[in-house]
């Protein structure tokens, strides 16, 4: 089955090519999940887990406070996180491990940088990054992803079909909580804390070192004082544009 999804995908990256000689300007799609029937509210929180290390600050403040998250890991950050891996595993009441590619690569099919990373460069390259992503996160023992986010959440039309035809939706999202982990820890925690029923918010927690993660911390806890619940994106109805989920 997943042979055939690949020829699938390849042919129809193919016919994408022929049909344009320019490559499609780039998107950033938006998630938001179903609001709450009832209460103050609900919004799903993920962090992307891109290189690097863990951000303790973070992974300590959800367990301690119970508040679940959805993950999404390269295969570069499980190598070197073996013990946080652990730590979420045995949470698996909090956490989702979500397939943010194997090397880090946007998942854009052309020749290009974004936010200075080189991108994929062609739908080989795309399948490969997003492949080998879900392999690695296969190798320690996780379910196979169903969720799947490129490095710099910027991808290329062609590049979204055939993402979504290999099974994966593919997670966008509506608050951007600590701009790519290089904000101020007092601008995040105030975007994150502005959360409103049905958003989707993106963090990061692989930087230690930035002050970013210190808001983070702060914006989660002032949204669980405000009575709001915390789900994980497989736990609810996630709507997303430029056909990312449908």
């Amino acid at each position: 089955m997943r042979q055939l999804q690949r020829h699938l995908c390849m042919i129809a990256m193919s016919l994408a090519a022929l049909s344009s000689a320019q490559a499609a300007p780039l998107v950033e799609p938006t998630l938001h999940i179903k609001p709450a029937a009832s209460g103050a509210g609900r919004v799903a929180l993920t962090l992307d887990a891109c290189g690097g290390q863990t951000d303790t600050r973070i992974l300590s403040a959800l367990v301690e406070n119970k508040i679940p998250a959805t993950i999404f890991v390269t295969g570069i950050w499980l190598k070197r996180n073996a013990a946080a891996v652990e730590i979420m595993q045995a949470h698996r009441d909090l956490f989702e491990l979500e397939n943010h590619g194997g090397r880090h690569v946007p998942a854009v099919d052309t020749p290009q940088k974004i936010y200075g990373i080189r991108s994929a460069g062609s739908p080989d390259a795309v399948l490969a990054e997003v492949e080998s992503g879900a392999a690695a996160l296969a190798r320690t023992g996780e379910p196979a992803p169903k969720w799947f986010r490129g490095a710099t959440a910027e991808y290329s039309p062609s590049a979204i079909a055939m993402i979504r035809k290999l099974g994966f939706k593919i997670a966008g999202f509506s608050i951007n909580g600590d701009g790519g982990s290089l904000l101020g820890a007092k601008e995040t925690a105030k975007r994150i804390a502005a959360a409103k029923d049905g958003d989707v918010i993106i963090a990061h927690i692989n930087q230690p070192t930035h002050a970013a993660g210190e808001g983070v911390v702060k914006g989660l806890l002032a949204l669980k004082d405000k009575g709001m619940t915390f789900v994980r994106l497989d736990d609810a109805d996630g709507t997303g544009n430029h056909g990312t989920t449908d």
